[in-house]
This record gives C-alpha cells, structure tokens and sequence, in this order.
C-alpha cells in the first residue's frame, strides 16, 4: 500500500513543459560545423596579414604611393596644378633667357654703335691728317723767299734768286746777312707749311740742308755759304 501511494514523474499531469521544441536548449547546445569552428582562426590569420603588411608598407615607404579610392580625383587636379606650375616655371624661365638675351643684343649693338663712331672718328682724324699732309706737300710758288750772301763773291745770291725766278717763283729777293750766320749753306722755313716749298727751293738750288726756324722775317730764308 505505501509502495502504491509514492508519488513519481508520471503521477503528475503533462504540461508544456513536458513537450520541449526539437534542437539543443539554453546550455546544452548542438555540434557545430567545421566551418564555423574554423572561422576564428581565419580571422586571426587575415588580421595578421593585414597588420604585416602594414608594418611593411610603413617601414619601406611603400605606403606613400598606396592611393585610395577617395584621392582618385584629386590626382588629375593635382597633376594639373602641378603642370600649371612647371608652365608657368618654364615660360618665366623663358622670358628671363630672353630678356637675358635681349640685354646681350642690346648690348652688343651699343658696342657696335660705339666702335663704329669711334671708327667715324678716326677716319675723320685720318681724313684731316691726310688733307694736312696733302697741304704740306704742295708747292707754293708765290711764297715770299729771301737769298741771303754769306760768301764773298759778288752777286752770288741775286743769281740763285734768278734761278729761283726761272723757276716760277714770283716774289724772290736777294740780300746780305745782317746778324749771325750758320756754318754751312742751309734753307730756312718757318711754319710748317712752308715745308714742300722750302725743300722745292733747296733742291732747285742743289742745296740738301733743310730745317724749320723760328723768328724768320719771311716765311723761307736760304742762306749761302759756298
């Protein structure tokens, strides 16, 4: 009789709890797949990948050279400002070669003009030089020449003043020394002008010393000792 009156599982009426869903509940759970066993240590895998990498790409520089997706269009702007730039950097550099070179033919041309005004110059110096020469050089007949008697013989210096007449000379005159006179036969002249005409006279008269003097009363004196 007691054995009968013990109460067990199957004296109590089911309930819902009785009858529990299919599949593992609260702490008691299922075999899970393979794969998701392994998920966990790919992550830790790729994640390590990755920071190597990293590590690398900042240690080498290559990180530098990396571009996102985001710089993609401000590269071509950039590249453009950057060739803006060297443009500009070129064509100043340009400007400032041909400035230079404006400023070498600038001056080169005013050391042209230099050299040829000074060229000007001394062709006008040459010119006046060879007009001087020319009027040194001529003959003038109508000159004022005196022949002067320094010997002792009579009528000595009329007749070489008459050769110098014969001659073409139109104002000759013939006179005795009054003063000092040189110790050989010799023609005086005085301005340099006088010069060609005071050798024409010393070679009429076969006289070869010839000499400029100041303080002459007429422009050429020829003074005969022989």
């Amino acid at each position: 009789m007691a054995k009968q009156d013990k109460e067990t599982y199957d004296s109590y009426e089911k309930d819902v709890y009785d009858n529990p869903p299919a599949g593992p509940m609260g702490v008691h759970r299922g075999a899970r797949s393979a794969a998701s066993r392994a998920m966990p240590y790919v992550i830790v895998i790729i994640v390590a990948l990755l920071a190597g990498l990293l590590f690398w790409g900042v240690y080498s520089g290559e990180i530098n050279n990396l571009k996102m997706p985001w710089s993609s269009q401000e590269s071509p702007t950039t590249s453009s400002t950057e060739k803006s730039k060297s443009g500009e950097s070129k064509s100043k550099s340009q400007a400032d070669s041909d400035s230079a070179s404006g400023n070498k033919t600038d001056a080169s041309n005013a050391d042209s003009s230099t050299d040829s005004q000074q060229n000007d110059q001394n062709a006008d110096q040459n010119a006046d030089q060879a007009d001087n020469a020319t009027a040194q050089q001529v003959v003038n007949t109508g000159t004022e020449v005196r022949v002067v008697n320094a010997t002792n013989i009579t009528g000595y210096a009329q007749s070489k003043a008459d050769v110098l007449v014969q001659a073409g000379y139109t104002s000759v005159s013939a006179s005795n020394p009054t003063g000092n006179v040189p110790s050989q036969t010799v023609v005086w002249y005085q301005n340099e002008t006088d010069k060609a005409t005071a050798e024409n006279v010393a070679q009429t008269l076969g006289i070869s010393n010839v000499q400029q003097s100041d303080g002459l009363v007429t422009p050429i004196v020829v003074v005969l000792l022989d």
